[in-house]
């Protein structure tokens, strides 16, 4: 959605895309994109988990600190 969102404000279109994929291809090459791909996949979930990990740490601390004060 967002790569739909930059061309529509003219920043940028498709032969952009077209040479980054290419230039993505050439640089790792066919087999090692899976990989890649893998690899960032694990990253953002590893991410996303450390938010959710501390929001939870932080709701915990803020019931702490009001029990406290009663």
């Amino acid at each position: 959605m967002n790569a739909l969102l930059l061309q529509q404000a003219g920043i940028i279109g498709t032969p952009e895309i077209v040479l980054i994929v290419l230039a993505i291809v050439l640089l790792f090459g066919g087999r090692k994109i899976p990989e890649l791909m893998r690899g960032i996949g694990k990253g953002v979930k590893e991410f996303k988990d450390g938010l959710e990990t501390g929001e939870d740490q932080t709701k915990s601390e803020e019931k702490d600190n009001t029990k406290e004060k009663k």
